[in-house]
């Protein structure tokens, strides 16, 4: 699959848990107005990434850096990792689902027809 830059990471938050934790601020009151990130504050390459869903799908797929898919210049944002420290503290939450875990029910939802029948590639689907 060709791809951009493979090095830059992110911080992926499963669905259930970016839910679980928007619930948990909404019941905090002293929280509102203040920044506070839900992540999970583990970060992994889009590179690594990529061989984590290839290994969870059995695929051989491989990543191929495209220098035609890179960002131009300075537009790269290279981490992307939360603190989830502030959210733990006052709440006591902190995700639940690893990202393992999380890619793995995501993969086995994909691979149900049913699922497959609703769901629209070329639009947004939430």
């Amino acid at each position: 699959m060709r791809l951009g830059d493979l090095t830059p990471t992110r911080d992926f938050t499963y669905v259930r848990d970016t839910c679980e934790g928007l619930i948990k601020l909404a019941e905090y009151d002293s929280g509102v107005g203040e920044e506070v990130n839900i992540g999970a504050n583990e970060e992994i390459s889009v590179g690594d990434l990529f061989c984590l869903i290839a290994r969870l799908m059995q695929s051989d797929a491989a990543a191929i850096e495209d220098n035609e898919r890179l960002r131009p210049e300075a537009s790269e944002v290279r981490r992307l990792r939360c603190d989830n420290t502030k959210l733990f503290t006052a709440t006591g939450f902190r995700p639940s689902v690893s990202l393992e875990d999380g890619l793995k029910t995501t993969i086995d939802w994909f691979l149900e027809e049913t699922n497959l029948k609703r769901y629209r590639a070329g639009v947004y689907n939430v």
